[in-house]
């Protein structure tokens, strides 16, 4: 194993120019992983589309084609994760965390819809994962270049599996010959629980290594404490109306009314204790999630449905 800037002098333009490297190949490694998300998503609603008369509707707008759309979504979130500094990161992520824990045991359930609102969240605890587990690696631009390669290989293949459902799901279920779809027909319904897993390994490690991230800058306990105990009483205040907010209305308005209220309040918390670097990070991040809403609208909505309207079986034969 080698560094690729081990043989190069050591000037101060070359080593700018490896940590942008540094940054985009993380970014793209939290695409690739927001990308697979998506997919697997879309893939369980088709199904439950399909087996459903009542939303065909909805199953011919998951199965439009777009084929720019995905290698965009994946271009411009990888470019709004590598502009994000790892301090903002960390606080979206613990932020997620907190209101994600706060849905599930508000309501006894997992709510689908995380999966659609968690994609940025994902984005960035990724993101910082990467940033503290790399830190001083004496190789970290190679590591992070193999993470976005073996990234990239899991986005594609969910794409092509995503694009496969939508386009032969219902004919290879009747017939019975495919064995991707058969596989889907029997354990399909299991995907939710798949996700609910990966994504509790993923938001436990990128909790550990946000607040390890955060407490990093302090040079004293007060210092910490003097950061902490706003920050502490600004989410807990913000999921408590988030809570309440949800009771009150579903779908993609409040989705985006949700959006707005998060960084709002990160946003004007981080006026009062945060750096002016953090405050140009906040408002990368308002556009990285309303991006990743823009991007996934017909999922949420079919999420916003299925909750409404409770969850159906998957239906199998």
């Amino acid at each position: 194993m080698f560094s690729l800037g081990s043989w190069l002098p050591a000037l101060p333009g070359l080593a700018w120019g490896w940590a942008l490297l540094d940054a985009l190949l993380q970014g793209l490694v939290g695409a690739c992983a927001v990308s697979v998300l998506c997919s697997l998503l879309k893939v369980y609603l088709y199904i439950q589309c399909a087996n459903n008369p009542d939303r065909q509707a909805e199953k011919e707008a998951m199965a439009a084609r777009r084929p720019l759309l995905e290698p965009l979504q994946v271009l411009v979130l990888t470019a709004v994760l590598a502009l994000v500094g790892s301090r903002v990161a960390a606080l979206v992520v613990l932020e997620f965390s907190l209101r994600a824990a706060s849905t599930i045991l508000g309501k006894g359930a997992h709510s689908s819809q995380l999966y659609v609102l968690c994609q940025y969240s994902l984005g960035c605890g990724v993101s910082c994962a990467l940033t503290f587990l790399l830190e001083g690696a004496p190789h970290r631009t190679c590591n992070l270049a193999l993470a976005a390669g073996l990234a990239g290989l899991l986005a594609l293949h969910a794409r092509r599996l995503a694009r496969h459902v939508c386009a032969l799901y219902e004919l290879h279920s009747r017939q019975r010959y495919c064995g991707v779809c058969m596989l889907l027909l029997a354990a399909g319904h299991g995907i939710p629980r798949l996700l609910r897993r990966a994504l509790a390994v993923a938001f436990a490690v990128a909790d550990l290594a946000a607040v390890e991230l955060i407490n990093r800058d302090f040079l004293s306990t007060g210092e910490a404490v003097r950061f902490w105990t706003p920050l502490s009483i600004c989410y807990t205040l913000l999921v408590v109306y988030m809570q309440e907010e949800s009771r009150q209305s579903t779908g993609r308005g409040a989705a985006f009314r949700t959006v707005l209220l998060r960084m709002g309040g990160l946003f004007i918390l981080l006026l009062t204790v945060g750096r002016w670097t953090d405050i140009l990070h906040v408002l990368v991040s308002l556009l990285g999630e309303l991006w990743c809403l823009l991007h996934s609208g017909v999922l949420l909505e079919s999420c916003c449905r299925q909750v409404r309207g409770g969850h159906p079986r998957a239906t199998r034969g």
